[in-house]
């Protein structure tokens, strides 16, 4: 494995009230959460937004898996209860596979290999 960028989207349920919820928990997230993340070699996340849907960079290490990171997440009592809590908030995007929130994007540009 070797140190490896991911992006991935998701959309929120479509209510102002519910998105301003959503942005507020992501302000200071439970400290659990930090170390599960760090935990899973993830070195360095990013949350962006527009409207109502949700674009995520992820940069990991060379430890890192989405396998390993859902044995993990399976595992750990406070992960599964930040994704209860923020499930209310998250809809899946169209063709999502079930036991999955966030959808990996594909990479059809890259400036430094193609300019």
């Amino acid at each position: 494995m070797s140190r490896k960028r991911y992006c991935l989207a998701l959309d929120l349920v479509d209510d102002k009230a519910k998105i301003q919820q959503y942005i507020d928990y992501h302000q200071k997230i439970w400290p659990e959460i930090t170390q599960s993340i760090h935990d899973s070699g993830i070195n360095h996340m990013e949350i962006y937004r527009v409207e109502d849907r949700l674009f995520m960079i992820i940069d990991t290490d060379e430890n890192f898996s989405f396998e390993r990171k859902s044995q993990m997440d399976q595992s750990n009592a406070r992960v599964a209860e930040w994704e209860e809590l923020m499930d209310q908030f998250q809809q899946r995007l169209p063709n999502t596979p079930d036991g999955t929130k966030w959808r990996l994007m594909e990479k059809i540009f890259d400036l430094q290999e193609n300019g």
